[in-house]
């Protein structure tokens, strides 16, 4: 099994760290492989950092299944161009916002989700009502965290605690879901602070989730159906700069 991780912005910074998670929760007979754009955002933090970045995404998905690989995981929670990489190849492909939320509503009735930056919750509301999860949802909060200063981990582990405990109280959340994927690697540790605080609930890793979730779909020989995702006609298409 290949699996592909398209990390949907320009530049390296999270590579590393991505590859370092991606090593600590591998499996044996998986191979994986790390690749970020060549055109886009720097971050994705609104509607139009989507936009620009999906484009490239399409093109590395195209690339990842020539390529032999199985799934890709388009490493942003926003899910930019999800729907649109099924329409156009036969791999299996998962952002980050599915698979966390999936996993969450098996955990819990009522779950909160901690993302970013306000611009970032008209995307979850919109994927929300996509999907199906509204009613699930009690809280969408945010961390007032860009997410290129996300490497501040002691930085964004005090803020992720306290939102949790805010949307605990405040809005009767039973599970949490970190609404970013760049906030890999620390959601046992606030799992455990809520814990010594009194509150035994999970805490949802969105990047691990979607490595899970592309990894058994994948084993289980499926695919997205090709009556919802279906193949793409063909006509006269321009890309932008073509």
């Amino acid at each position: 099994m290949k699996i592909k991780v398209i990390v949907p912005i320009i530049g390296k910074i999270f590579d590393d760290e991505i590859r370092r998670e991606v090593a600590s929760l591998s499996v044996s007979g998986v191979e994986y492989d790390v690749e970020s754009l060549d055109y886009g955002p720097a971050s994705i933090e609104c509607e139009y950092d989507e936009a620009i970045a999906i484009p490239d995404i399409l093109n590395k998905v195209r690339k990842a299944e020539e390529e032999g690989f199985d799934g890709a995981i388009l490493d942003c929670f926003g899910d930019p161009g999800v729907r649109a990489a099924r329409e156009i190849t036969n791999i299996v492909v998962f952002g980050g916002f599915e698979p966390p939320m999936l996993i969450a509503s098996g955990l819990g009735d009522k779950i909160a989700i901690i993302t970013v930056l306000p611009e970032v919750i008209p995307i979850i509301d919109g994927l929300m009502a996509k999907t199906g999860f509204k009613n699930r949802v009690v809280a969408v909060r945010h961390l007032g965290i860009p997410v290129l200063e996300l490497t501040d981990i002691n930085r964004l582990k005090d803020a992720l605690f306290e939102q949790s405990i805010k949307a605990i109280k405040e809005n009767g959340a039973q599970v949490i879901v970190l609404g970013c994927t760049g906030m890999m690697g620390v959601a046992k540790e606030i799992m455990d602070r809520l814990k010594e605080t009194g509150y035994d609930i999970p805490v949802v890793d969105a990047f691990a989730s979607a490595l899970r979730m592309t990894e058994a779909v994948v084993s289980l020989g499926l695919r997205p159906s090709k009556l919802t995702y279906m193949p793409v006609r063909i006509k006269e298409r321009k890309w932008w700069g073509e």
